[in-house]
Parts: structure tokens; sequence; C-alpha cells
């Protein structure tokens, strides 16, 4: 992340102001990496409401790739305006958070785990994003612009997604 953080940002696009926001979840004062992320949840947990686990995986999958592409998109567009990386630039959150759950989803008897395990995703990605382990922080000065935003938070939820694996897998539950 910049050391931009508390500048005032100047006029952007909006179109692009509304996406690199995370429909402007990361305009909320406090925590707006956490409050995007949060949101990336619920958006996965309503979709979990309406599709089998095979359709999750699949949509899910989907959202991953498009809003990795457009996010890297609009974050090179941001940065003319706000700078590199900007706080309140969170659409890689939303990726990070999905990546994560797309292991989550568990079939009858064991449905109830989906929630927790998505939960246990979702605090797992924000816990490593925020601290940048194991390449993370690297990966993040190595490519610049959009790519860099968006490739740390795929790095974490990566990491985040193998150690949901393993829980499952040592759960039993599938």
């Amino acid at each position: 992340m910049s050391d931009n953080n508390f500048k005032k940002l100047g006029i952007a696009p909006r179109f692009h102001e509304i996406l690199s926001t995370g429909l402007y979840t990361g305009l909320i004062p406090g925590a707006p990496g956490t409050y995007a992320a949060f949101t990336a949840l619920l958006i996965w947990y309503l979709l979990y409401w309406c599709l089998s686990p095979l359709a999750l995986t699949i949509v899910t999958l989907i959202l991953i790739v498009v809003v990795t592409v457009a996010g890297a998109w609009t974050s090179d567009v941001m940065e003319h305006y706000w700078g590199p990386d900007p706080r309140a630039v969170v659409i890689d959150e939303y990726v990070g958070t999905w990546i994560p759950c797309l292991v989550a989803p568990c079939t009858a008897p064991n449905q109830a785990w989906t929630w927790w395990l998505a939960f246990l995703g979702f605090a797992l990605f924000r816990v490593i994003d925020i601290t940048k382990p194991l390449g993370c922080r690297r990966v993040e000065t190595l490519v610049p612009g959009g790519w860099g935003v968006m490739l740390d938070d795929i790095l974490a939820g990566a990491y985040a997604l193998v150690i949901v694996l393993g829980v499952k897998w040592a759960c039993g539950v599938w």
C-alpha cells in the first residue's frame, strides 16, 4: 500500500471510481479493505443460496477472472488521479476474498460447514493481506500499476485457499 493513504482524492471518472472502490466500500472510513472483503463475502454467500455447489464454483471462478482483469485496468486508471495503490481502491479485496471461497462449498450433509469455511477464508485472507508474508509484499513492489495492486491480493487469497482446503480435508467435510 502506498504512502498516500490519507491525501485528498482527486476527481476521477465516475465509472472507475465506482468500480475501483468496490461499489464505494473503499470510501468507508476506518478499514475500507475489510469492509470491501466482507461485502465480497456477502455477495458470494447470496450466490451460494441461488446456485448448486458446482455452479457456484464456476461462477466464483468467472468472477475472479473478470474482476481481476477489470481491477487491473481500473486501478491503472485511478493511479493517474489518486496516486499509486490508494487506500480507497479495494477491488482487489473482492478477488482475494473469492479465491478461498472456491473450496468452501460443501454438499449435504455438510452444508452447514460452507459458511464457516467461507468466513475462515475471508478472515485468513484479511490477515495475510494485512501482514503480507511469503512474497505478498515483494510481488506488490515488483509488478507496477494495476497488476501489482491485484497480484498481492491474489497471492494472499491463494495462501488462504490452501489453508481452507487443509481445514476442509482435516475435518473430512466435502
